[in-house]
């Protein structure tokens, strides 16, 4: 695909900043105008760099110098543009107001001191959450803990625990290191299964091979189960299959596995340790909600996963990447989805948008009879930012009603 309407797009969208924003600059200081025109050029260069640079998984100091700083610069002029028009707003509706209460043209009223404060401010306060998005997005995620209350839950099954991770997205800036660190985060959690929901690559198996290896070192009583986001399509999905299960993580394309869950021991008073009756668990996963698009036998269908699943099964999870799945597995009985894909919105103000485009945003949620969770994401996606919404390594822990 052409990169020239992007790329004009991006001309329009720098060029409408520089001049809403370093006229005012300019009355303040010409410094900081020719400053703000020399990041606008560097970000307009730089942004379609990084994307190229995905694209071809480019090699080298230089090609992963310029990724990161495309990356780093779209997250900036994001929070710049918004903020620019944020500005624009509210100096608009400042304007009106003072216009409709006659202040205005009896001149007890100037917007330009405001004008100039503000244009000061929109960069200084992008830059600043930048910064601050930027450490956040870097950092390992932290350990979100949620109980979900489940109806008739056998004693077998009280404490039952899923560590969930979503959305790691290894790629140009997220490499084996940051793997290995949401390994052992996870690991310390002793949970009895992992789940990966989804978007756990952008790039090809040959170039992230050795990146996602450190999943092969998860720990957990029934071991890893993983589904397909849509990145994984764009990504080479069935070679990334092979892999994944070439390093022991179980993936379940619109199917399920059955865990024989035994409860924890009880003491009696002579010493003798009892274990509670077994109880099992249908763990199913779908491929993505949008896979047919790339593959026709890889159509998201949370009937067909439940499909000849023990009758006597008192806990039925759901693996699916986008919680709109939620309406089909609803309708197919399960007790409990988890979900990714939203990232929570990542970073101010896009959180505010995802509910446009899935039922649920982040959190644990209640759609019927069944509990949805949709992980705010691991890693991140495009520009290394989140501010406003933090990674999250999920403990779902199950407990009865």
């Amino acid at each position: 695909m052409s990169l020239t309407p992007f790329v004009l797009l991006l001309m329009l969208l720098h060029g409408w900043v520089g001049w809403r924003l370093a006229p005012s600059l300019a009355l303040w200081s010409p410094l900081a105008a020719s400053v703000l025109w020399i990041v606008l050029a560097a970000s307009l260069v730089l942004m379609p760099l990084a994307f190229t640079g995905r694209r071809r998984q480019a090699r080298g100091a230089l090609a992963t110098s310029a990724t990161w700083a495309g990356l780093i610069g779209m997250g900036l002029f994001s929070t710049l543009f918004v903020l620019t028009l944020v500005r624009d707003t509210v100096l608009v509706a400042a304007l009106l107001v003072a216009v409709a209460a006659g202040l205005a043209g009896a001149g007890w009223i100037s917007l330009e001191p405001w004008m100039g404060a503000s244009a000061v401010a929109v960069p200084v306060l992008a830059l600043l959450a930048t910064a601050w998005g930027f450490w956040n997005a870097r950092r390992t995620a932290t350990v979100v803990r949620v109980d979900v209350p489940i109806a008739g839950l056998p004693e077998a099954l009280h404490g039952f625990s899923v560590a969930q991770i979503s959305d790691i997205h290894v790629g140009p800036t997220i490499g084996q290191r940051y793997v290995q660190r949401i390994v052992d985060r996870v690991n310390a959690l002793g949970a009895d299964m992992v789940a990966i929901t989804g978007d756990l690559v952008d790039g090809q198996v040959d170039d992230l091979r050795g990146h996602v290896a450190p999943l092969a070192r998860l720990v957990s009583t029934h071991g890893s189960f993983f589904v397909t986001g849509n990145h994984e399509y764009y990504s080479g999905a069935h070679a990334w299959i092979a892999e994944l299960r070439g390093l022991g993580v179980q993936v379940l394309l619109n199917e399920h596995r059955v865990l024989h869950h035994e409860g924890a021991a009880e003491t009696l008073p002579d010493g003798v340790a009892l274990h509670r009756d077994t109880e099992m668990v249908v763990v199913a996963g779908v491929a993505d909600f949008s896979a047919h698009h790339f593959d026709a036998s890889h159509r998201s269908d949370p009937h067909a996963a439940i499909h000849g699943a023990p009758a006597g099964v008192r806990l039925r999870l759901l693996l699916a990447h986008q919680p709109r799945s939620a309406l089909a597995a609803s309708g197919a009985g399960f007790d409990l989805q988890l979900s990714g894909h939203t990232h929570g919105g990542q970073f101010w103000p896009w959180m505010y948008f995802v509910r446009y485009q899935q039922p649920f945003t982040a959190g644990l949620r209640r759609l019927g009879d069944l509990w949805v969770y949709t992980n705010r994401g691991t890693g991140y996606w495009g520009p290394p930012k989140r501010f406003g919404v933090a990674s999250e390594i999920t403990h779902l822990r199950l407990v009865p009603a």
